[in-house]
């Protein structure tokens, strides 16, 4: 069975099209689906069906419309009841949101590495899905709250294959689309910086500078504001004629860069002569603005210094004057500095005291210190910002690490580590390195090879949501002069070293913070109570904050208090705490899903007990178990970031001293899954 939401919702049989009867019931189905196997509460249908005012009748209703649904539907496709509502299970079916999430993440990830050919592949077959406007055939009330995010992934979808385009040459054939996107789309100026390249490397320079004025007065009248720096460098490029006429591809990897001087940056396009302006910018690294993706050209005759992140620019390699363009000089490594970290956060706030412990850990070394590893591990719950402390850190210290910065999430989308072996073959590319095919199978020898790429270099680091020691040793790069973050669970420290940052929830004030950096000032300061009372229902947690943050924007007609109200509910609130990609449920999701069966099932058991501190005294009691027992097994969730440790005079079992509890967005996920076998009998087993 085909099952369809971008377009009408429709479900279809070997090409046969189901009847859905009625507004109502293709509401109902995408409800379901865009949930992706999640309960939806049935408050939160009612408000999807009816708005604010539901009939008496609703849940009544609701019922006849999932029994009218079930018996249309294939046998495959069930439509469970789980408290407090319905969750639906596609079995075999094609579930045209997930196959376009799919292949829109497997384009991304291709156009980071560099690999454009498949990634224009992959962004087109996704984008190839959309059967016209999505959810036309629904509620208001789910249009509403859907339609947006999805139309903004879209033209994310289209920006990024305009790159991987961009990147493989193919200028001529899509300017004519991107005249059309720019029209469309006249406020994204990624979209436009891409159709000034396009036109300039077409010979058409007068229209792409039309293109950017245009861009200008459009972004004035409309917003009031100035084109962001991604624009600005486009039209400083074109000025300075810095674009790249041929662009480097990875199909294209052994294209040399130029060792002659390259083009002075705009502002010094008069004034400094050609060789003083290419001295300077080699000296201090990245040369060139980058403009739609595509970097301009670099100098120097040894190294070609990556620019952009590596999903917009790729790795260019280097070689000597004399040695011919197609072939490096001796067929061995060549020497390229990698920029793989992702785009570090706009408007990050808070964290002051972990930045300067990390600042004091990247910063340059005095003169006679001990030449030491520098590691450090951040731990902490999912969704409390471990990534995003990280990548902020590291592009501000990144000038201290001119050799290049290497990036992996060592987590798959199922959440199941990657293999190292993987990752080694990714960072030694990245190096100017390829691996001989023998060995990209044998781990031992492909770390002897990394470890030997890095001993003498000055590399930065950083290994997300790592899992397992025995995965996270081999990528831990050897000498002095490198440094490593790594994010993920504790016991990492075993690899890592006694640095170590403990990731808590923010506090009220930095919650604040974050939620205004987000929406802006003028939003949070005109209802400051919605805004105090969305703080309190993220719980201090930065993701849960940032998406807030995004569903107001991407919705300047909805108030800071009609947010505060949909997520007052708390059947509801991790419903509405949903952004395009960013899932407050799917992050906790794929964070238990690291965690072992035991303790997932104390967790489910210790949930019961609700939101308030407990002890180990009132855990045994609900475990069923010795106190000893119970406090073990507590403490080991402690340790993975599933429950707080706090000091609670009002705990359950206790006046005063250590006690847990959960966070509260943790919790209201717990609650909401279903328990699929007793807890007790397995817990007393093992006690």
């Amino acid at each position: 069975m085909d099952l369809q939401l971008l377009g009408p919702v429709e479900a279809t049989r070997e090409g046969t099209r189901i009847a859905l009867s009625g507004t109502k019931m293709h509401t109902l189905l995408a409800a379901l689906l865009l949930a992706r196997g999640r309960v939806v509460p049935d408050t939160r249908l009612s408000r999807l069906l009816w708005g604010a005012e539901p009939p008496a009748t609703m849940s009544a209703q609701i019922y006849t419309y999932v029994s009218r649904l079930r018996k249309l539907l294939d046998p495959e496709v069930t439509l469970e009841r789980r408290s407090p509502g319905y969750a639906i299970k596609t079995g075999d079916s094609r579930v045209d949101i997930l196959e376009y999430e799919r292949l829109d993440r497997l384009g991304r990830q291709a156009l980071q590495e560099n690999r454009h050919a498949e990634s224009a592949t992959l962004l087109r077959d996704a984008l190839e899905l959309w059967q016209g406007p999505m959810l036309v055939n629904v509620t208001e009330f789910l249009t509403e709250e859907e339609v947006p995010q999805w139309e903004e992934g879209r033209a994310a979808t289209l920006e990024n294959r305009m790159e991987a385009d961009l990147a493989l040459g193919r200028h001529q054939q899509i300017v004519a689309e991107l005249t059309r996107l720019v029209a469309d789309f006249p406020l994204r100026e990624r979209m436009r910086a891409q159709l000034m390249t396009a036109l300039y490397r077409c010979g058409r320079q007068a229209d792409a500078l039309h293109v950017y004025d245009e861009g200008r007065a459009v972004l004035a009248d409309e917003l009031g504001v100035d084109p962001g720096s991604g624009l600005k460098a486009a039209h400083q490029a074109l000025l300075c004629a810095t674009l790249d006429l041929v662009p480097q591809t990875a199909e294209r990897a052994s294209v040399a860069v130029s060792a002659a001087p390259a083009p002075a940056p705009a502002a010094a396009c008069v004034a400094a002569p050609d060789g003083a302006a290419a001295t300077a910018r080699a000296e201090r690294g990245p040369a060139g603005p980058t403009v739609g993706g595509l970097a301009g050209r670099g100098s120097g005759p040894r190294r070609a210094t990556a620019q952009a992140s590596s999903a917009e620019a790729p790795l260019l390699r280097a070689v000597p004057e004399d040695a011919s363009a197609d072939e490096p000089a001796d067929g061995g490594p060549v020497d390229t500095s990698p920029f793989m970290l992702p785009p570090d956060t706009a408007g990050f706030t808070g964290r002051a005291r972990e930045l300067a412990v990390l600042h004091r850990l990247l910063a340059p070394r005095p003169a006679g210190a001990a030449a030491e590893p520098r590691r450090c591990l951040i731990t902490g719950m999912a969704g409390v910002g471990k990534t995003a402390l990280a990548v902020h850190a590291m592009h501000a210290a990144r000038d201290e690490f001119p050799d290049g910065q290497l990036y992996a999430d060592l987590a798959g989308p199922d959440g199941i580590p990657k293999d190292p072996r993987e990752v080694l073959v990714r960072f030694l590319r990245a190096l100017g390195t390829e691996p001989p095919e023998s060995t990209v199978r044998d781990l031992e020898e492909l770390v002897r090879i990394y470890r030997t790429r890095t001993a003498g270099r000055r590399l930065l680091v950083l290994l997300d949501n790592a899992a397992e020691s025995a995965a996270l040793a081999p990528l831990l790069p050897t000498g002095p002069h490198s440094a490593v973050l790594v994010t993920g669970h504790v016991h990492l420290a075993a690899e890592t070293g006694p640095a170590t940052l403990a990731l808590g929830p923010m506090n009220r004030a930095e919650s604040l913070a974050l939620l205004t950096a987000t929406v802006g000032r003028a939003r949070t300061t005109a209802e400051p109570a919605a805004a105090e009372r969305i703080v309190e229902h993220c719980a201090g947690m930065p993701l849960a904050l940032r998406i807030a943050g995004a569903r107001l924007v991407a919705r300047p007609h909805w108030s800071v208090t009609r947010l505060a109200q949909r997520l007052a509910a708390e059947p509801a609130r991790l419903g509405e705490l949903v952004f395009g990609e960013l899932d407050v449920a799917g992050c906790l999701a794929r964070w238990l899903r690291r965690t072992d069966t035991e303790s997932s099932e104390v967790l489910a058991r210790l949930s019961a007990l609700g939101s308030r501190a407990f002890t180990p005294g009132a855990a045994a009691a609900a475990l069923g178990l010795s106190v000893r027992r119970a406090e073990d097994l507590v403490e080991r969730l402690a340790d993975g970031w599933l429950l707080e440790p706090v000091r609670s005079p009002g705990a359950l079992g206790g006046t005063v001293g250590n006690a847990f509890r959960f966070h509260p967005l943790l919790l209201l996920h717990v609650q909401s899954l279903p328990v699929e076998r007793p807890v007790r009998p397995t817990l007393a087993q093992a006690g």
